[in-house]
């Protein structure tokens, strides 16, 4: 019945012809010999629930009012003078926010107190969502889909009117107090975990460490879970009992503490599937004990039937599925007889489920991942989280007591956050196959549930592992198979990004990360910065399954081209980077010069006529001819030919520096690709360089809607006179170029020619 809900919730989504897989699910329920009655009603209930969520889908989609009344939900965030965040309309549906503060004191105001269920009465206009930068990269339109958010309200004014008086509301007061409480009373270095582990707050908890425990594959011991449920639940339990108050007292107040506490930690899907088990299992034992896949099942159908746009969500996916896992596996658990046996099962079953998800949301997994779970999980169950409840209720005690307590805790609790950035930081440790498609995804469950089958069967692990083993080779070379020369023009923005990939991936080039330029504001109005190499090129590689970069070159030092560098260098291997002559000394190049040489990759300045050959392909750097940087002019040019394909490179090369070229080159083929200088502005692109290699195909790397009008209509005009076709990544989105012998195949992120 779970799965006739979770094919309606995606047929309303999708198409109706999802519901086409009813019929499978009820074919399977009568080979089991279910009673016709339970077919019917298996059938009965997918088209019932496909049926109210599309009448639930279609009142999202109806125009809300504004100006209107709108109350906060517990999802927002301030950043520097930015309010974002998830609002409800009187009649419960949801509308993403953008607020922008209007002084220090509004800030000040809104930080002190908890939005959550305050309503105010808004003003604004409706917001298209940004599109994508790439198909790996974040797209609102699928974030709102997965909250059930009617779009975006860009908010030009904001007047509290009151709040809800709800008891919602007053949970949520009380986790605004507590989280104030934690700041003020745990030291510094144990507030953010503290604040993660107990009422589901990760933003204070530092990228660095998040990063880290993302590359052991133990985040989700910061998400609270049915760990923490079953932890909690014991302390609480044990607590009532050891206060004389009777077992069937103590299970009523404990299933009334529950459901508060979901909405204390946050009301993640995590949280509310692990209280609705574990609610259903203890109402069991009063009558007839329910099975607990059956409580799985009732809790995930409850879940969808209240929020059908959830199945979009990463964490419920994840905790679902691996959840499932764990309670099918529960014979083969049980016969384990050792408790270290039991453990490392109970790891490998909920990492082998979720792992074709992982890739598909993450393109990454982590190597480590099973041993460092074996280390983490006792210890976070055993210690580190039963700590922190204890720590939480000591520090309302007078301050010399709790602190007491604090400064024993504080110097274990850092040796093993040193022991986490130490085992994080070997080498090798993530797999970086590629999204996989959906017919891959197909073909990894497939020999997931084989392998199961075989394990339930007592069968030998030489049977088992080759298994497994098929879909990951299939993984491994899914991007190696291509025989074609491919280059990407990644879409970063103002800025330059070209990922150049050899036949069969051979060796890849990468020239310049994009970057932002940044701007001095006053401090309250400092956002957390738009990280271009982070947040744009390390999705766009991972996603290709690109996890080595053999040549890193670096046109010249202007942050739109350099400012990402070491964000990627840190995600990314490189061989070797290559860089304009004497550029290293400008400041934008010290944090790349920083991680660079902490991780032992070798820089060399490059010079016009310095060449190399890799199989048929052909490379040759054109410019600059002297040492001494000067800024866009010297900017290095490369030149590359396949056969009867030649493509040119030009950084921020401007018109100048055309011209001395087109005199030092004049054997020079004309082009059929050119990546356009400076972005396309007035300064490049002369009409005696466009008129010389007159190239099929002219990229401009400009960002849409850029404040300098790139790239500018008269250079744009320059190349259609002579007949020539021009693409602009603010326009097209990450274009993407394959070449097949003579002939050029063109795609880009918003169309496709």
């Amino acid at each position: 019945m779970a799965l006739a809900v979770l094919v309606a919730s995606i047929g309303a989504h999708e198409t109706p012809l999802f519901l086409l897989l009813l019929f499978p699910i009820v074919l399977h329920a009568h080979y089991k010999k279910f009673h016709p009655f339970l077919m019917a009603a298996i059938l009965l209930s997918g088209i019932a629930s496909f049926g109210y969520f599309s009448s639930l889908l279609n009142e999202i989609e109806k125009p809300a009012v504004l100006p209107g009344f709108y109350a906060w939900t517990a999802d927002y965030k301030i950043n520097g003078d930015l309010v974002k965040g998830f609002m409800k309309d009187e009649n419960g549906r949801k509308v993403y926010v953008k607020y922008q503060l209007r002084s220090e004191q509004e800030k000040r105001r809104f930080e002190e107190m908890p939005l959550a269920g305050r309503k105010f009465l808004i003003d604004g206009e409706w917001e298209e969502p940004k599109r994508p930068h790439h198909a790996y990269s974040f797209d609102m339109n699928d974030y709102l889909k997965s909250h059930g958010a009617m779009g975006i309200v860009k908010v030009e004014s904001m007047q509290y009117v009151g709040s809800a008086g709800s008891l919602h509301q007053f949970i949520n007061q009380m986790r605004f107090s507590l989280e104030k409480h934690i700041e003020e009373t745990f030291p510094s270095s144990l507030a953010p975990e503290a604040e993660a582990l107990l009422i589901g707050l990760q933003e204070d908890v530092e990228d660095e460490t998040k990063r880290a425990y993302q590359k052991l594959g133990i985040t989700h011991l910061f998400a609270i879970s049915g760990l923490h449920i079953a932890v909690l639940s014991w302390i609480v339990f044990e607590s009532l009992i050891r206060l004389r108050i009777r077992r069937e007292l103590a299970a009523i107040l404990l299933m009334s503490l529950l459901p508060g506490y979901a909405i204390l930690a946050g009301g993640a899907p995590s949280v509310w599937r692990a209280v609705a088990v574990a609610e259903l299992l203890m109402i069991s034992r009063w009558k007839r004990r329910l099975a607990v896949d059956d409580a799985l099942a009732i809790s995930f159908i409850g879940f969808v039937l209240l929020e059908p746009w959830a199945i979009y969500q990463i964490g419920f996916q994840l905790s679902f599925l691996a959840t499932a896992g764990l309670v099918y596996s529960s014979n083969f658990l049980q016969t384990q007889k050792s408790w270290w046996a039991k453990s490392f099962y109970v790891t490998f079953f909920s990492q082998i489920i979720v792992y074709p998800l992982l890739l598909y949301h993450f393109y990454e997994l982590s190597i480590s991942s099973l041993f460092a779970n074996l280390i983490y999980v006792p210890l976070f169950s055993f210690a580190i989280l039963p700590t922190n409840i204890v720590l939480l209720f000591l520090s309302f005690l007078p301050d010399p007591v709790s602190r007491c307590f604090f400064e024993l805790y504080e110097p274990l609790r850092m040796m093993i956050a040193k022991m986490t950035f130490f085992l994080q930081s070997l080498p090798y440790q993530l797999w970086m196959p590629g999204k996989p498609s959906l017919l891959l995804m197909g073909i990894c469950y497939i020999s997931i549930f084989i392998a199961l089958y075989l394990l339930d069967c007592r069968a030998n692990w030489r049977a088992v592992v080759p298994v497994l083993c098929i879909p990951l080779l299939l993984l491994y070379f899914q991007g190696k198979v291509n025989p074609h020369l491919v280059i990407n023009f990644v879409d970063v923005g103002q800025g330059d990004c070209i990922v150049i990939e050899l036949p069969y991936r051979r060796k890849v080039y990468v020239i310049d990360s994009g970057g932002v330029l940044r701007f001095g504001q006053e401090e309250w109005k400092q956002r957390e910065p738009f990280e271009v190499g982070k947040q744009i090129v390390v999705p766009f590689l991972k996603g290709k399954g690109i996890s080595k970069i053999d040549v890193f070159i670096l046109s010249h030092a202007d942050s739109d081209h350099v400012e990402g560098a070491e964000e990627i260098l840190e995600e990314i291997r490189a061989e070797e980077i290559h860089v304009s002559p004497s550029s290293l000394s400008e400041p934008v190049m010290k944090e790349l010069l920083d991680v660079a040489k902490k991780q032992r990759v070798p820089i060399k300045e490059q010079i016009a006529g310095y060449s190399w050959k890799d199989g048929d392909v052909y490379f040759q750097y054109l410019w600059p001819q002297d040492a001494e940087y000067e800024g866009n002019n010297d900017s290095l040019v490369l030149y590359m030919k396949k056969g009867g394909f030649d493509a040119m490179f030009t950084g921020d090369l401007e018109a100048e520096g055309e011209r001395k070229l087109i005199a030092l080159y004049p054997t020079l083929p004309e082009l059929d690709l050119l990546k356009a200088g400076h972005h396309g502005s007035r300064t490049s692109s002369s009409e005696e360089f466009v008129e010389r290699f007159r190239p099929a195909l002219t990229i401009f790397s400009a960002g849409e809607n850029n404040r300098f009008g790139h790239p500018h209509k008269e250079v744009v005009e320059r190349f259609h006179q002579y007949g020539l076709k021009t693409m602009t990544t603010g326009d097209a989105g990450t274009i993407e170029i394959t070449v097949k012998n003579q002939t050029m195949r063109v795609t880009s992120s918003n169309k496709q020619e």
